[in-house]
C-alpha cells in the first residue's frame, strides 16, 4: 500500500533519526524505524541509555542533517550483497530482517548521506524537506516485540509539514498527560495495579466499582427492556472446548498457557517428561488441559446447545459481564486500556437468517444509545472483513459471504461514515465496530457486533424450524462497552475525571463552616442519603477555602456548604462543578435538582 505524503515525510524523519544516533553513537546497532499514525519511531541496541536529556543532541544532528539536503537514494540489492553489507558493519538485527523478505521480492537499500537503511521506502525526495520534527520519548521494546529477544531502546518522534501543526499536537499530548487515566486514576483512587498482584490486573477501589456498577446497572436496565438473559459462566474451561471454537490454535497467540491438573503433572513426572515434551502433548490433544477462557462464546454456546430449541423460541439473547484473559506483552500494558484481564459486557444471540439483520439493527442501536449517553458522539464505524489469501479465519467462503453482506447491509443504514476495512474481521466472522473519537482527537475503538455463521457450524447448533427440520441458528456477538476497564480508562480520559453526576463516585460533599455546623450538615446528607445519592460531609475542621479546594480536586459535582445562616433557614450555599458559585438554596430544591440528574444520566 502506498504511503500517504505525511507518512513518506515521518519515514524519511525516521532514517534521519537513525543518522544522527550513529554519527554520534557510532556503535549502536539498528532495528527497524517505520512511520506510525502520529508519528514514527526507531529501535537502537546501544550500550549508551537514552535519556530526555539527549533529545536536544540528537535532535540538533538531525537539524543538520536536514540542512544538509541529502537526496534519498533508491538502489537494488540482490539478498547475498544486503547480508554481505550488514554483516560487514555488524548489524545483526537488519540480517535478521532480511529473512522476512520473501523470495522474488526487490530488497532495496536507501541511501542519505552516509547513512543507508534497508528499507522498501517511500520517502520524500530530501532530508531537506523534513524541517519540523521533535523526539518525544524513549521505551525499551524486544526485537521483534517478543521478550524472548534482546530487549532494544525505542525512540518516539513525530513530524509535521508545518510548524503550527506541530505545535497544535504538542499541545494536544499536553493535554493527554493531564487527562491520563493512570494518573487520574491515583489522585481519584479509582483503580489499582499492583506488581504483586500482576501486571495487566486490574483491582477496582471502592470509587472506581461506584462508577463499574452504575455502568452495568445502565445496561443491564437496556438489556431487560430489549429481552435478554443474563448467564453466569466459569473463568476457565477444557481445553477441547476452545479446540471447537477455533480458538485454539486460531487464538493461541493471545492467551494464556493451558492449565494442567495434578493428577496429570504428577504422573507426566514419573515419567519424567519434560516441559516441551507436556506442551506438545497438550497442543496435539493427547492431554486435557483447562484454559483461562479469552472469550465468553462458547460457553454460551453451551448454554444455548443444553436443551432443545425451536423456532418459536429464537432469538435467543444471553448477556454476561464475563471476565476473560490475554496474553499481553508487558510492553504493551497501559492501565486499565491494556490489561491481560478484563470484563466484556458480553451477549450473543442466536437467530434465524430472517432475523438477522433486525437483531444487528438493534445491537448497532443499543451501542450508539451508550456512546450518546456518555457523550461520546464523533464517531466513525469501520467494518472489519477478511482479508483474502489467509488462513488465519475459519469456515467456508460461502458463510463468510453472507455474513460480510449482512454487516456490510446493516452499516449502510447507520447514516453515519463507514469504512470497510479487509484484515479488521475476527477469526470466525465479519464485525462493525465503532471508532470513537475523544475530546482530544485520538481514536479508539470501542463497541462491536459481529456477525457469525461459522461457530454454530463448529459446534453443530440447531433448532427446530416451522417445517419441523433441523436448521442451524446464526450467532452475533455484541459489546457496546466492549471491555469495562478499557471503557473506564477512556471515560476518566474524556471527562478528565470530572465524572457526569450519574457515574460521579461522590455526587455531592456538605461543607460545615464550622466544628457547630457539622450536626446539621451531617443531618442534611443523611437526609440525600435516603434518596439514593452518594455524598459525604467533610468533618476535617480546615477552613472552607481548604474544603472547597480538596472538594474542587476530589471533581465533585456539587459542594454544599452548611454555615449558620443556611442552618437556620434550612438551606445550603451551593458550589457547582459547571456553573460555580450559585448562592443559597433550599436543601430539597438542590436534593431533586441532583436526584433527577442521576435518574435522567446527566
Amino acid at each position: 500500500m502506498a504511503m500517504t505524503p505525511l507518512e513518506e515525510l515521518r519515514h524519511s524523519a525516521a532514517h534521519m533519526l537513525a543518522t544522527a544516533v550513529l554519527r554520534l553513537w557510532p556503535d549502536a546497532k539498528l532495528d527497524i524505524g517505520p512511520p506510525t499514525e502520529t508519528g514514527f519511531y526507531y529501535d537502537f541496541d546501544l550500550k549508551h541509555r537514552f535519556t530526555e536529556e539527549d533529545f536536544a543532541k540528537i535532535e540538533a544532528e538531525m537539524a543538520k542533517v536536514a540542512k544538509e539536503n541529502q537526496p534519498f537514494v533508491r538502489q537494488e540489492v540482490t539478498r547475498d550483497e544486503a547480508k554481505k553489507w550488514f554483516e560487514s558493519r555488524g548489524q545483526n538485527f537488519k540480517v535478521s530482517r532480511l529473512g522476512d523478505i520473501p523470495e522474488g521480492e526487490a530488497i532495496t537499500f536507501y541511501t542519505n548521506g552516509d547513512f543507508t537503511d534497508l528499507c522498501a521506502g517511500t520517502h520524500v525526495k530530501s532530508t531537506g524537506q523534513v524541517k519540523t520534527f521533535k523526539l518525544l520519548s524513549v521505551a525499551g521494546a524486544y526485537h521483534r516485540g517478543d521478550e524472548k529477544n534482546a530487549q532494544l531502546q525505542r525512540l518516539y518522534g513525530t513530524a509535521f509539514a508545518k510548524k503550527e501543526e506541530l505545535e497544535a499536537y504538542l499541545k494536544q499530548l499536553e493535554e493527554a498527560k493531564l487527562r491520563d487515566h493512570r494518573k487520574l486514576g491515583k489522585e481519584l483512587d479509582l483503580f489499582l495495579i499492583d506488581d504483586e498482584v500482576g501486571p495487566g490486573l486490574v483491582m477496582w477501589t471502592p470509587n472506581g466499582a461506584i462508577v463499574r456498577q452504575e455502568m452495568q446497572r445502565f445496561l443491564t436496565e437496556e438489556l431487560s427492556k430489549r429481552g435478554y438473559e443474563q448467564v453466569f459462566t466459569p473463568h476457565i474451561g477444557r481445553l477441547g472446548l476452545y479446540r471447537t471454537s477455533g480458538h485454539f490454535p486460531y487464538y493461541r497467540e493471545s492467551q494464556y498457557p493451558p492449565l494442567v491438573d495434578g493428577e496429570t503433572l504428577e504422573k507426566m513426572a514419573k515419567e519424567k517428561c519434560s516441559c516441551a515434551d507436556l506442551s506438545n502433548r497438550i497442543a496435539k490433544g493427547e492431554i486435557e488441559g483447562y484454559l483461562l477462557k479469552p472469550m465468553n462464546c462458547p460457553m454460551h454456546i453451551k448454554i444455548y446447545a443444553s436443551r432443545p430449541r425451536s423456532y418459536r423460541d429464537l432469538p435467543v439473547r444471553l448477556a454476561e459481564f464475563g471476565t476473560v484473559y490475554r496474553w499481553e506483552q508487558s510492553g504493551e500494558l497501559n492501565g486499565m486500556t491494556r490489561v491481560r484481564g478484563f470484563t466484556q459486557d458480553d451477549a450473543h444471540i442466536f437467530c434465524t437468517e430472517e432475523q438477522v439483520a433486525g437483531e444487528v439493527e438493534g445491537c448497532l442501536e443499543m451501542v450508539r444509545l451508550v456512546l450518546d449517553t456518555l457523550g461520546m458522539r464523533d464517531f466513525r464505524v469501520r467494518v472489519g472483513l477478511r482479508e483474502p489469501g489467509t488462513d488465519k479465519y475459519v469456515g467456508a467462503k460461502e458463510l463468510w459471504d453472507k455474513a460480510e453482506k449482512a454487516v456490510k447491509e446493516a452499516a449502510k443504514k447507520l447514516g453515519v461514515q463507514a469504512s470497510e476495512e479487509p484484515g479488521e474481521a475476527a477469526f470466525y466472522g465479519p464485525k462493525i465496530d465503532f471508532v470513537v473519537k475523544d475530546v482530544i482527537g485520538r481514536e479508539w475503538q470501542l463497541g462491536t457486533v459481529q456477525v457469525d455463521y461459522n461457530l454454530p457450524e463448529r459446534f453443530g447448533l440447531a433448532y427446530t424450524g416451522a417445517d419441523n427440520a433441523k436448521h442451524r441458528p446464526v450467532m452475533i456477538h455484541r459489546a457496546p462497552f466492549g471491555s469495562l476497564e478499557r471503557f473506564t480508562g477512556l471515560l476518566i480520559e474524556h471527562y478528565r475525571g470530572a465524572f457526569p453526576v450519574w457515574l460521579a463516585p461522590e455526587q455531592a460533599r456538605f461543607l460545615p463552616v464550622n466544628d457547630q455546623m457539622v450536626a446539621y450538615a451531617e443531618k442534611r446528607a443523611g437526609e440525600f442519603k435516603a434518596a439514593g445519592l452518594r455524598v459525604s460531609v467533610d468533618t476535617k475542621g480546615d477552613k472552607l477555602g481548604a474544603q472547597i479546594r480538596r472538594g474542587q480536586l476530589d471533581k465533585v459535582p456539587f459542594l454544599l456548604v452548611c454555615g449558620q445562616r443556611e442552618a437556620e433557614a434550612g438551606q445550603v450555599a451551593v458550589r457547582s462543578r459547571e456553573k460555580g458559585d450559585e448562592g443559597a438554596q433550599a436543601t430539597a430544591v438542590v436534593q431533586d435538582r441532583i436526584v433527577e440528574l442521576a435518574k435522567t444520566r446527566r
